[in-house]
């Protein structure tokens, strides 16, 4: 299960080798459509990977410390520091596809 993110745990959940934060809102409709591929990948990608959600409705500083302008947002991060964002709605395969990239770098 994804970590869910608040302004004051976020720095601490967002250490380690590679972490994905998605940033969603409960009105989203793309994100409700992307929310049972990520829970997939997290099943798949879990032990190389940490999955973290941020609630963008009441959290909007930290969505705008990391450009986060519409969502859902996928901020990609490497020992706490933010490295890209994939914007939008994307299928499972392709986000697979790209998390396999990820930890392979």
């Amino acid at each position: 299960m994804a970590i869910d993110a608040t302004p004051a745990s976020f720095d601490d959940v967002i250490q380690g080798p590679l972490t994905i934060v998605d940033f969603w809102a409960p009105w989203c409709g793309p994100c409700k459509m992307m929310e049972p591929a990520m829970e997939k990948l997290e099943q798949r990608f879990g032990d190389k990977i940490k999955f973290v959600k941020m609630n963008v409705d009441g959290n909007q500083e930290i969505a705008q410390q990391y450009k986060v302008m519409s969502v859902p947002s996928l901020v990609l991060f490497r020992d706490g520091v933010a490295k890209e964002k994939v914007t939008g709605y994307y299928p499972e395969a392709k986000l697979a596809h790209y998390f396999e990239r990820k930890i392979n770098e």
